[in-house]
Parts: C-alpha cells; structure tokens; sequence
C-alpha cells in the first residue's frame, strides 16, 4: 500500500477570528485561548481528506499522535500508522512538525499533506528541501505562499489527481512568510525562504499574494474611498476589512484605523478598531451592518485570508447585498486565474454569498464580476 503523510498543525489560525493575525508563540496562543478561539486546523485537515475516499483501500496514512492528526483520522475510520514521534509537550511546537516531517521522508511517503499557515509551510520546508511533493490545507490566518491549495477539497482532490497519476508534473511553489510582530503593528515584512515541490494544477493550487497597489494607481483608489464614504447609510454599522485600499476609507474620514485588522464605523464615527468575531457579533445585536472588503492580490479571496474575523457567522447575519468590494483596476487584472473566491469555512455560506458582484474601481466605475465558492466541484 502506499504511504501518505499528514501532518496536522491543530493551533494553525486560532488567531484569526479574535483578531490577532496569528498564533506564532506561546504567549499570543495564550491570548487567543483567552479570548475565545478554537482550533480551526483539524476541522479543515478532515474536509480535505473526503475527496480521497475513492482510494481508501490503496494507501495508509503515515500520521503524528493526537491532534496532529491520528485523532481525525480515527474518528473517520482511515487506516493509518502513528509515527514514533515524542512532542515537545501540551502545546504543539515547531519543531514537532519539523521533525515529523523528516520522520515521514524517511518512512518513504508518496506525498506529504500538511494543515497549517505560512509558519507551518516553512517547518515544512526545514526538513524536506524539496525532497518530497507535498499539498498544503489552507488553515492559517496568513496564507502568503503558494504551496497551498484554495480550500481544504481542493487540497483533498490535487492528492487524488496525483495519487492516481492524472497529475505527474510538479512544480516549484515559493514558501513565503511575515513578520507576525511586525504584521500586529501594521508593517507587512514578507521574505521568500524557499521553494517547495507541489503538484501542478493551477486550478486548484492558489496564487502568491502580491503586494501593495503601484504609485500610479492613487487617483482611482482615492475615488474608491470617497464613494464609499458618500454611500454610507445613517446609523448603519460598516465593518472595514484589511488591506490597503480599504485603509483609505478610515484615513479620509479621519479616524484610527487598523491597516491589517477590522474596524467598525457608524455615522463617520469609529466604534471599534480592530476587533474580532464575538465584537462584530456584538455590534451586529444593535443595528444592521455592512462589510467592506478587498480582494487578497494575486490570490483573489475574498473571505478566507487575512479576515478571518468575518466568520460564518458573521456573514449569516448580513444580506449579500451589504457585501462592499472595492479593488483597483490593476488588481483585479492582475488575478492569476481572474476569479474572486470565498473560502469562509463553511460550504453552505460560500455558496450563499456566490453570484455576481459589482466591484467598485473608481468613483463612478464599477466592473461585475462573479465570486464563487472557492472548493472545484
């Protein structure tokens, strides 16, 4: 039978929905247990297995103990093989992935899947060195690098693609991260740590995030702001999502803002910076809300990267009509595969917010264009 390794990081984007950007570090682990966060990994790791189920019977996992991945694979009746592997303790560390990824090359998997963020990419990397093909689940809050798959199926269905040979090329992907201290601050300090074998299918295998808009593009991004300033409706609540060209908005209504978090606006008045699920919950108890958000460049998400505070069920309570996208001419031609897409973590609600959209990229410009789910059918 062949061998495939899973490794799970189960901290991997517990940060994200409480709004602090990361989980790198005991003690910021510490703060998102406090305030609430749950383990997203391990869910996400189980939705990516499902589309393998065709080839149960010809392969076994090769796996970590507990929450690194036996546990999942147990509930789900899989065959499946602990490696020895002694843990740094309770809480997951680094080098736990590091060193059961080498365990794993030495054991001779077919393909290694791992779940986690960039932080889990680049362990990943420390130990194999392109030596291994490997798929990464998207289960991080900071998802720069392109090893990953769009979504959890989508990184189910590219193993099976190879595993049955459809697919024989790789490809190299860039294993990329940032500063998470840095990132908290609102400095964005990408470096490029290497490159990883993964398998090749673009439409299932996500774009590296570009960067900030070019120098050229201020007058439109400028006009994208104030027209979203202009629309704003009297005591309705306007959840401003990260990014760069919505940080515009907060900077012409002079308030303080949170480049890479989300603040919340009513009447021209800030009412919350930076704030995470439960206070979005919160404030959406009192009145009706909007979102304002911007596509990640280069990669095209909408929800599921680096805004992980609009959680399901956030988005359950506002009307798709009340979804604001804003971007620049140049980022939405700049799409690898000229698509938006919705990876919130839950099937349904990514279907639900699916259709057409008209995106505004100017004062009075505005370009349709439909987001879809981002798992392939």
């Amino acid at each position: 039978m062949k061998k495939i390794g899973l490794i799970i990081n189960p901290i991997a984007g517990m940060g994200g929905r409480v709004g602090l950007k990361g989980t790198d570090g005991p003690e910021i682990l510490a703060r998102a247990r406090a305030r609430g966060a749950l383990p997203q990994a391990p869910k996400r790791a189980e939705m990516a297995l499902r589309p393998l189920l065709p080839l149960q019977e010809e392969f076994r996992f090769l796996t970590c103990q507990g929450s690194m991945g036996a546990e999942i694979l147990a509930a789900a009746d899989w065959e499946y093989e602990v490696i020895d592997l002694e843990l740094s303790g309770e809480e997951t560390e680094a080098r736990d992935t590091i060193n059961a990824a080498r365990i794993m090359k030495e054991e001779g998997v077919e393909i290694l899947i791992f779940a986690g963020g960039d932080g889990t990419a680049r362990d990943i990397f420390k130990a194999l060195d392109n030596s291994l093909p490997v798929i990464g689940i998207p289960a991080g809050v900071k998802i720069h690098s392109g090893v990953f798959a769009n979504t959890p199926l989508d990184a189910g269905q590219l193993a099976l693609n190879y595993l049955r040979g459809d697919i024989e090329e790789l490809i190299a992907a860039e294993v990329m991260d940032i500063d998470e201290e840095a990132f908290r601050e609102g400095r964005v300090s990408a470096k490029l740590y290497g490159f990883l074998h993964v398998p090749a299918d673009n439409r299932l295998i996500q774009g590296l995030k570009t960067g900030a808009p070019a120098e050229g593009e201020k007058a439109a991004l400028d006009g994208i702001a104030q027209r979203v300033i202009d629309d704003m409706d009297r005591d309705k609540y306007y959840f401003v999502g990260p990014g760069t060209t919505t940080r515009l908005i907060m900077e012409k209504l002079g308030l303080e803002y949170s480049l890479l978090g989300v603040d919340v606006v009513q009447n021209r008045e800030l009412k919350g910076k930076d704030v995470g699920e439960q206070e979005l919950l919160d404030f959406q108890q009192s009145g009706p809300s909007k979102i304002v958000v911007t596509p990640i460049g280069g990669q095209g998400f909408v929800f599921g990267r680096g805004n992980q505070q609009f959680s399901p069920d956030v988005l359950r309570k506002v009307n798709k009509k009340d979804i604001i996208i804003i971007g620049s001419k140049n980022k939405l031609t700049a799409l690898e595969d000229g698509q938006l897409k919705i990876d919130s973590g839950d099937q349904e609600i990514d279907q639900e917010f699916s259709g057409y959209y008209r995106i505004r990229i100017g004062y009075q410009e505005e370009r349709v264009f439909y987001v879809r789910a981002a798992a392939v059918e």
